[in-house]
């Protein structure tokens, strides 16, 4: 069996970039499983102080606190059962911008556990475009701006720009 080159120096800085896109990844999918559980203080952990959410018609938050008291708010039926909605995240893609920063979006299918089965159990379709911020070595959700699809289309200026960002 032949011996195994080394990883180059362009491989190895490729591997880097990989591991930090995976954390950024595994970032978005905690968000939702925070989210689904009801654990809205560990939720409002994972953004930076500064953060800021824009959805659509539940309006704009600024800061952790005033994301952590609209989440608990605006899910408070939800977060009663636990899994009362499941928010489906995929296709996510991400784009690192610098060693410290991030941008990224992915598909969101918003299903409601605790409907009638013979009700349509499908609240949302949306496409989430999110910043990330790495602070003291873990990655933070900065901005997200989900843009909603249906049942109401509603969009955010910029929105139809070519992702990512050039």
């Amino acid at each position: 069996m032949p011996e195994e080159m080394p990883f180059s120096y362009e491989e190895i800085q490729k591997l880097r970039e990989l591991l930090e896109v995976e954390a950024i990844r595994k970032l978005r999918n905690l968000y939702a499983h925070l989210l689904d559980s009801g654990d809205i203080d560990a939720l409002a952990a994972l953004f930076t102080e500064d953060a800021v959410c824009e959805f659509g018609p539940y309006g704009e938050w600024h800061g952790r606190e005033t994301i952590r008291h609209n989440y608990a708010q605006v899910f408070r039926e939800q977060i009663q059962s636990e899994f009362g909605s499941l928010h489906n995240t995929g296709n996510h893609w991400v784009e690192l911008t610098s060693p410290t920063t991030a941008v990224g979006r992915s598909y969101l299918i918003d299903v409601l556990t605790h409907t009638d089965p013979a009700a349509n159990p499908v609240e949302w379709f949306g496409v989430y475009d999110d910043a990330y911020r790495k602070r003291d070595g873990e990655w933070l959700i900065e901005r997200i701006s989900l843009q909603f699809l249906w049942p109401q289309r509603q969009l955010s200026d910029g929105f139809s720009a070519p992702f990512p960002p050039k």
